[in-house]
């Protein structure tokens, strides 16, 4: 009879190493886009309790100002790099346009209205979006242009860890950082804890609530945007209803995780691309979706607050 060591031993040496790196990588790539996004979601829930289902489309713009950046600065014969760079400034900056004027247009006069309202007003912000963007550009896939640059140094691990995989990864994780350092000790980000644990006493305090609301719903359309470049990028196709189901993953992982906890969209993120590329690889391409809600539904009986979210409390 084998000993438990020679068995153990065995189970490993039979473990395709290179393929589980693959998925390994696969899924942090898609859990960190989800991780950008849900930071939107999380933030604005987190102050007004509103659930922006708009917020996949401003990523899907995102990814199309970028195609459009693309095609100007190439005939004028940019080179890739800073094509990429331009069209991330270009999309954030557009995308940051378009969060404040949907905040202020379909979220702000809705503000003390019933929560059924700003719910039904944001389903209909993202269908217009989607129809918007429909007919300005096509129905169908377009080709996005490769413009991450070859990185010699993930040469070795080539076969797993693509460029744009690890610019993705890099990017999700210096946002988080930033963003993490922004809200902890900047006037701003104080004032969005402040406003976010007791709207009307910040507002006592001197806090401007509606321009807090106005500048969270700006930081979350960039960070979208900065999502919707990169997968772009990474994919090398895009349409019009590529923000729907992005959205949906997004606000699933904000969910997880907690939502209104940052560090827990951002876990979030990466537990629902990691599961979904386990169960792809593992299972079947079909049943990736599946897998991920019922792991959502998993882990929300045990903590129905998320991973790293904390219960509510009843303010007073």
């Amino acid at each position: 009879m084998p000993s438990p060591g020679f068995a153990m031993s065995t189970f490993f040496a039979e473990i395709d190493w290179r393929y589980l790196g693959e998925l390994f990588f696969s899924g942090l790539t898609k859990g960190s886009i989800y991780a950008l996004i849900s930071l939107g979601y999380t933030m604005v829930y987190g102050i007004i309790e509103l659930i922006n289902f708009a917020h996949g489309e401003i990523y899907m713009i995102g990814a199309f100002t970028g195609l459009v950046m693309a095609g100007v600065l190439g005939s004028l014969g940019f080179p890739a790099v800073g094509i990429l760079i331009l069209g991330a400034v270009a999309a954030v900056v557009y995308c940051s346009a378009y969060g404040y004027t949907m905040e202020k247009i379909a979220y702000r006069p809705l503000r003390g209205a019933q929560r059924l309202s700003p719910l039904i007003s944001a389903i209909g912000v993202s269908i217009f979006l989607q129809n918007y963007v429909l007919i300005a550009q096509s129905g169908e896939f377009l080709r996005y242009p490769n413009l991450i640059p070859d990185m010699p140094f993930l040469q070795p691990i080539s076969y797993m860890l693509r460029p744009s995989s690890f610019l993705i990864i890099v990017t999700s994780a210096v946002v988080m950082v930033i963003l993490t350092l922004f809200i902890k000790y900047t006037r701003l980000g104080k004032a969005m804890r402040a406003t976010a644990q007791n709207r009307k006493m910040a507002m006592l305090l001197g806090i401007d609530a509606d321009r807090i609301i106005s500048a969270t719903f700006v930081i979350g359309s960039a960070l979208a945007a900065i999502g919707g470049i990169l997968i772009a990028s990474h994919t090398q196709q895009i349409n019009f209803n590529i923000g729907f189901l992005a959205g949906i993953k997004a606000f699933t992982a904000a969910v997880l995780g907690g939502i209104g906890s940052i560090p827990g969209a951002m876990l979030g993120g990466l537990v629902l691309g990691c599961c979904e590329s386990f169960a792809s690889g593992y299972i079947s391409c079909d049943y990736e979706d599946m897998f991920a809600f019922a792991i959502l539904i998993l882990i929300l009986i045990f903590r129905p607050s998320g991973l790293l979210g904390k219960p509510k409390s009843m303010k007073v």
